[in-house]
């Protein structure tokens, strides 16, 4: 009973969210109007589950098995589990629209979990680079002190772009180096490159994130609010790169925050324009 009931509590929260946000507000006292539709959905999905007893225990107890399985061996495990659910959970609290967020967080990632592990971002040689990169380029910038994290992450966005080497994976194979291992040569494919970037800018207190495509990975970094772009823009276009961004346009994302990732896949072409 007290697994059904944990297993309904987390059926029932993203459930609530998306009664919560799509409901006219009848603002009565207490929000007694909400309380009454979580309680309603609680006893809804508990009536569900214990109707069909055996066949959630059965399922549960094999996807515990498949989570232990994943957790030990480096796949899908436990941890995974937790950050996709804090993560469907985020993404819902301000969307006007989060039944299209839901489906999106539930498909899968190919090699998520090996792509998670190969962002090694605590490793010695991943930190020591990207403090190498702060050290070589951008390291006078004065002014500009609420944007130090981010210039140090343009540091290392120019080094790795600058230096990077393609190589494709193994033929009929898909090879993700990790980042303690891209940094010794700067080369590989587009997921190497995207996690050697995401790992050095958390290694130095940046926050990134790896954009999934069809057939690619690319990285970006969270720049802040509309306000913050405006000054990431002009650090980019008079400070930074001035040259290297002549004509350009930045792209980015914004998220359902409101909080805006700027693309590093297609940021400037630096190594064209430098070498």
């Amino acid at each position: 009973m007290i697994v059904i009931f944990i297993l309904n509590i987390l059926i029932a929260v993203p459930i609530f969210i998306i009664i919560h946000q799509n409901l006219v507000q009848f603002n009565w006292y207490f929000h007694l109007d909400r309380i009454m539709v979580f309680l309603f959905i609680i006893v809804f999905i508990q009536l569900v589950l214990r109707a069909m007893r055996r066949i959630t225990l059965i399922s549960i107890f094999l996807y515990l098995i498949a989570l232990l399985y994943g957790t030990v061996f480096g796949n899908y495990g436990f941890k995974n589990v937790f950050e996709d659910y804090q993560s469907m959970l985020y993404t819902m609290s301000d969307n006007p629209y989060p039944q299209d967020i839901i489906v999106d967080k539930l498909l899968p990632f190919p090699s998520k979990g090996e792509i998670i592990n190969a962002i090694d971002y605590e490793n010695p040689k991943v930190r020591d680079f990207a403090v190498m990169c702060t050290n070589k380029y951008f390291k006078n910038i004065k002014g500009y002190s609420d944007y130090t994290t981010t210039i140090q992450c343009f540091a290392v966005f120019k080094q790795i772009n600058r230096n990077w080497n393609y190589v494709s994976d193994p033929k009929g194979h898909e090879y993700f180096a990790s980042a303690s291992e891209s940094v010794q040569y700067l080369a590989g494919d587009c997921d190497d490159h995207s996690i050697l970037m995401a790992a050095c800018i958390q290694s130095i207190g940046g926050v990134p994130r790896i954009i999934h495509t069809e057939g690619h990975l690319y990285p970006e970094i969270l720049i802040g609010d509309k306000a913050d772009l405006e000054t990431v823009n002009y650090l980019i276009k008079k400070v930074l790169f001035p040259r290297e961004s002549n004509g350009k346009t930045l792209h980015y994302h914004i998220d359902e925050r409101g909080k805006i990732w700027l693309n590093l896949d297609i940021l400037l072409n630096i190594r064209e324009d430098l070498l």
